[in-house]
């Protein structure tokens, strides 16, 4: 049992050794798929300039909500008018 495991092993290891991790076409084709310098450049910044728009757009639109419950606190309730009326009755 211990041969036909050292077989099936050294077998494998055999195998694997015929795998040649310099295939030169492999790594020119992956070469050309990555993007160069400038182009990441300016992925980078479209991306700064996305996220800086958003975060522009979200205080504003915190500045209109706090704006909008401040107007809200100022107005008087119909329903509790109308019961101010009555209880003076």
């Amino acid at each position: 049992m211990k041969k036909l495991a050292f077989v099936i092993v050294g077998a494998a290891a055999l195998g694997l050794g015929a795998c040649s991790g310099n295939n030169q076409d492999a790594v020119q084709n992956v070469e050309l798929n990555q993007p160069n310098a400038d182009q990441l450049n300016e992925l980078s910044n479209q991306a700064a300039m996305d996220a800086n728009a958003e975060a522009a757009a979200l205080a504003r639109q915190q500045q209109l909500n706090e704006e909008n419950a401040a107007a809200q606190a100022n107005v008087v309730n119909p329903k509790e008018a109308d019961e101010q009326n009555v209880s003076g009755m």
